[in-house]
Parts: structure tokens; C-alpha cells; sequence
């Protein structure tokens, strides 16, 4: 009995082991989805109207609007009206469009010893996206340009002491 019980566990195990061979190896298909193609987005064009901007300052130093918003791209076609009756040399006011990252401050305080270039320091002229020229009670003057690219800029009078009351925010979306 013995023997048989050997025997059988013999077979078994030579069964088990022809079992175990090996089949030939299938290569395996991997299904990766096409990657994503991303499209890019459209470019926005500008719009094609201006913006039409119209924009007061008077004897009290102030200016109607503290916030301007046009389009990234959009022509801005902007009017400043001086509403008080005080002559340009004692109460003159300009709009100054500051470049991103340009102190106010720094620039009010240089522009103090640039009143032969409409308070606009030469040495700070790069800081600048555009500006009008310096009117004096009851004129007006307009500049024309394109809005810079989506952020919020500062704008000021640079007239000595204005910039403190005269000032705001120029925002491009």
C-alpha cells in the first residue's frame, strides 16, 4: 500500500509539473487612449469699438472717476476736461498712464522738475503708456492708444501735488 500511495503522489506531482509549462506568450495589447489633443483657444480679437472715455478734473483737484475698465487691445480714445476756471500754471491737470510695476510716488516726485515736458520726466519716459498734455481751466485735450495687456495700471496727474487726490486705477480686462 504503501508503494501505491507513492506512487500516486508521483503521478500527481509529474502531472502537476507538465501542467506548468509554459504557453507561448501572447504580447499583451495595451487599449491607451489617444492622447488628448488640446486645442488651443481662440485668439480674442479686440473689440472693434474704442472705448470712449471721457474723464474731469477741477479747481478741487479730483478727478470724476477713480476706475477705468476697457479691453485688452481696445483703441481707448480718451477726453480730459479741466471743469475749473484756475490757468494751467496754477492748477493744471493731465492724465499719465502708468506701466505696470512703476512707483506712483517715485513718479509724482520726478515729474515735479519736468513742467517743460507737460510734467512727464524724460529720464521716466519708458514708465509711461500715454499721457495728455497739461490743460488749464475749461480746456480740453485728447489722446488716442491702445489699451496695454489684461492687469490693472495706475493712472495720475503729475501737476506738483496732485497725484495725492488725482489718481486711479486704469483696468485692462
Amino acid at each position: 500500500m504503501r508503494k501505491s500511495i507513492l506512487a500516486l503522489a508521483s503521478a500527481a506531482f509529474i502531472f502537476a509539473a507538465c501542467n506548468q509549462s509554459k504557453q507561448p506568450e501572447t504580447p499583451a495589447t495595451e487599449t491607451t487612449p489617444p492622447a488628448a489633443t488640446e486645442e488651443a483657444a481662440p485668439a480674442v480679437a479686440p473689440p472693434t469699438e474704442p472705448a470712449i472715455v471721457e474723464l474731469s478734473g477741477g479747481d478741487d483737484m479730483k478727478y470724476d472717476k477713480t476706475e477705468i475698465t476697457v479691453k485688452e487691445g481696445q483703441t481707448v480714445k480718451l477726453t480730459l476736461k479741466h471743469t475749473g476756471k484756475s490757468p494751467k500754471e496754477a492748477m493744471g491737470h493731465n492724465f499719465v498712464l502708468l506701466a505696470s510695476g512703476t512707483s506712483l510716488q517715485d513718479f509724482a516726485t520726478a515729474a515735479i522738475k519736468a513742467k517743460d515736458n507737460d510734467y512727464i520726466p524724460a529720464d521716466m519716459a519708458s514708465s509711461v503708456i500715454a499721457h495728455t498734455k497739461t490743460i488749464g481751466g475749461g480746456e480740453t485735450t485728447e489722446i488716442e492708444f491702445t489699451a496695454p495687456s489684461k492687469g490693472t495700471y495706475d493712472f495720475l496727474c503729475s501737476f506738483p501735488g496732485h497725484y495725492g487726490t488725482m489718481k486711479g486705477h486704469f483696468i485692462v480686462e
